[in-house]
């Protein structure tokens, strides 16, 4: 079992407003420090409390260092009480026993990125990860994914998958082509760049017809590409197949704008025909997308 470093143990976020209320309550500290504590834990302090702790990703040790007059008054016995666990993270999995026997894949992106302080931001679970060596071993756990794919092979599904949000998506591909299934699959991925995020290009080329991908690779132009895009630029290959053949739509991944503008894209897509039609209670896009979400048909699988 490969274990995390004590400093690395100290290098994650966390919701700080937990270390000033508590050493604020329970330590003797300067007045002036003290009083900084208590406005942060304000309701007029909130605003003040985000700019300091959650825009800029700060960690447990440089909450520690900016108040180092407070942080010798901490007793050690008190201070693995005043910081969180460290939280289990979950991946998708990329791999299918159909086609990779008992190997199990997960598609992990390594979260490094600058913010406005001296050091960058990196990911504890991911960056451990990358560090790893072969023959390290992992504890972890399975469970059910969220998403179901439909038993019936003559349904289609449409997936959306942008990012590392392809791996669920790459699971059941793979497991289809494994069976030998002739179950059409749409597959919608979008990148930064072609070049460097193209997760498992060589793997769509070699498909059977039954299978078509679409890509977005948004930095790869002058203006910004997203999978919704395509959707926009496919609108009767989505009424085709949502609307004629009854098939199955899903998206994974990250959960800021994308799932919404995705389901936005649908919508419009489907707008045109259903308005013209004028079908009853699914009279427009919308109202047929809300009646895909109750029925299973529509569904997501996205993460922060």
């Amino acid at each position: 079992h490969h274990t995390t470093g004590g400093t690395e143990l100290f290098r994650h976020s966390v919701h700080t407003k937990t270390i000033f209320l508590r050493a604020s309550s329970a330590f003797h500290v300067q007045r002036f420090r003290k009083r900084k504590f208590q406005e942060f834990n304000t309701a007029e302090g909130q605003q003040d409390l985000y700019e300091y702790c959650n825009r800029p990703r700060r960690h447990i040790l440089e909450v520690l260092f900016d108040f180092r007059h407070t942080t010798p008054n901490i007793p050690f016995s008190y201070l693995f009480d005043l910081i969180p666990q460290i939280k289990p993270r979950s991946f998708s999995i990329a791999s299918s026993m159909e086609k990779h026997n008992n190997v199990l894949q997960l598609l992990v992106a390594v979260v490094n990125y600058r913010a406005n302080l001296a050091s960058p931001r990196k990911g504890l679970c991911s960056t451990w990860l990358s560090r790893l060596q072969q023959g390290n071993s992992v504890r972890l756990w399975t469970r059910t994914g969220t998403i179901k794919f439909p038993a019936n092979p003559e349904v289609p599904v449409v997936m959306v998958g942008p990012g590392t949000g392809i791996a669920p998506f790459r699971s059941y591909i793979s497991s289809e082509e494994a069976k030998g299934s002739n179950r059409r699959m749409l597959l919608f991925f979008g990148c930064r760049n072609e070049a460097a995020d193209y997760f498992f290009a060589d793997e769509w080329r070699q498909m059977r017809s039954n299978f078509e991908v679409i890509t977005a690779f948004s930095r790869d132009q002058e203006d910004k590409v997203y999978v919704q895009h395509k959707i926009d630029e496919n609108p009767e290959k989505m009424r085709q197949l949502i609307l004629d053949k009854s098939a199955n739509f899903y998206v994974a991944g990250n959960s800021k704008w994308m799932p919404s503008q995705v389901r936005d894209a649908l919508v419009a897509a489907l707008d045109q025909r259903l308005k013209q039609a004028a079908q009853g209670e699914h009279a427009d896009g919308n109202a047929y997308v809300e009646r895909m979400e109750m029925t299973g048909r529509y569904q997501t699988e996205t993460w922060s």
